[in-house]
């Protein structure tokens, strides 16, 4: 198979697990913190004191939904103060960041090598975003940081229904063990995944490790959390996590994918701003309200809230076959030949893989990326509880 584009949909049998239902308890905290959630009417402008407060705009109140306030209440194991207070600082800090103002056009530079890449989905139906930092081509600086989290959204952007975490695949093939990340962007990295991506980490797939990256994840084991450890897996095959159909060659997968970022981006461009303009309409005509349903909003087979139904199964296979035609466009192959549950081929020339390396022990890396990839050990380390700050 091949294919210079995104893929836009998952295997036939990738799917995600359902979510384990709700206690009493759980619910009632859940009906508090929404009630909450959906009284407050402004927010500060930034974190910085005395700032001044503006009323949520449409994008942020759809940020709000169901799903993303039970993130928040998972992460500091239902304390609702905890939950609220993290919930709120993430709302600001989105503000503040200006995530929903990050152009294709202004985070292009950054990727002109193909150094972060979203393509396929892992068994679970989570979308797979590969750490390349081989492939580095920037020096370290603020476009950095603005590089992942735009990543990190598009990714989102791409989730199939019923699907709320994602697939990090960090390949160190070709990693010198040369340079260090920048403190200050290994620091403000780090702060971004823990405090305001929680429970975002599905599976975190490390392979080709350098020995000093090894020898700093032997150290650190006894920390991480029992649920972490069955998120990061090292050195495994990684068909035994992602269809080969939807897995680079160069991963041990069957497409054949060569980064063009001439044909990738724009159609990475244009296949996630289809997902959310679906998602603008399902909202608004379900009522836009707060804490509306990813399910429905996603596409699925769910009534929202608001007393929106499901969407139309003929129009989800329209959808889905428009999708793969898009994507069979930018792969340059007949649209005949792209299945919407499928992945759509790649031409990829072998790609070298991503070095990665702790921020506190600062190991080699060059860039934003590196310090996320070795980060990923701490990512939602102690699942469930108030992040520390990094330092």
């Amino acid at each position: 198979m091949t294919t210079m584009g995104p893929i836009a949909e998952p295997a036939p049998n990738s799917t995600p697990a359902p979510p384990a239902a709700l206690t009493a308890d759980q619910q009632t905290k859940y009906d508090a913190f929404l009630a909450e959630v959906r009284a407050w009417e402004t927010l500060p402008e930034s974190s910085a004191k005395g700032a001044d407060a503006k009323p949520l705009d449409d994008n942020e109140r759809m940020w709000l939904t169901r799903e993303c306030l039970l993130r928040y209440l998972r992460a500091t194991k239902w304390n609702l103060t905890q939950a609220s207070t993290r919930l709120r600082a993430t709302a600001v800090w989105r503000r503040e960041f200006g995530t929903e103002k990050l152009s294709a056009s202004y985070i292009s530079p950054e990727n002109e090598k193909g150094k972060q890449v979203q393509l396929g989905f892992d068994k679970s139906g989570r979308p797979c975003l590969y750490l390349l930092p081989q492939n580095q081509n920037t020096k370290p600086g603020p476009r950095q940081v603005e590089h992942l989290v735009y990543m990190l959204e598009r990714t989102i952007d791409l989730h199939p229904p019923g699907q709320e975490s994602l697939a990090l695949l960090i390949d160190f093939r070709n990693t010198s063990s040369g340079g260090t990340p920048g403190l200050g962007i290994a620091k403000q990295v780090l702060d971004i995944l823990q405090n305001h991506y929680p429970e975002r980490l599905g599976r975190a797939l490390l392979t080709h490790l350098p020995w000093y990256v090894s020898i700093f994840l032997k150290a650190i084991n006894p920390f991480i959390d029992p649920v972490t450890k069955e998120k990061i897996k090292y050195n495994e095959p990684l068909t035994d996590h992602v269809p080969a159909e939807q897995l680079m060659k160069a991963s041990g997968g069957d497409i054949d994918f060569k980064y063009d970022h001439d044909v990738y981006w724009p159609a990475l461009e244009k296949l996630a701003a289809e997902r959310r303009a679906k998602r603008v309409e399902r909202w608004e005509k379900a009522g836009k309200i707060i804490g509306e349903s990813e399910v429905y909003l996603w596409g699925g087979e769910e009534q929202s809230l608001g007393g929106g139904k499901p969407a139309d199964a003929n129009g989800d296979a329209a959808q889905a076959n428009g999708d793969a035609a898009a994507a069979a466009a930018a792969a340059e192959v007949p649209a005949s030949e792209a299945t919407p549950a499928a992945a759509v081929p790649v031409e990829v020339a072998p790609l070298t893989d991503s070095a990665v390396a702790p921020p506190p022990v600062h190991a080699p890396g060059t860039n934003a990326d590196a310090a996320l990839a070795d980060d990923v050990a701490k990512l939602d380390v102690k699942d469930g509880e108030a992040p520390k700050p990094a330092v």
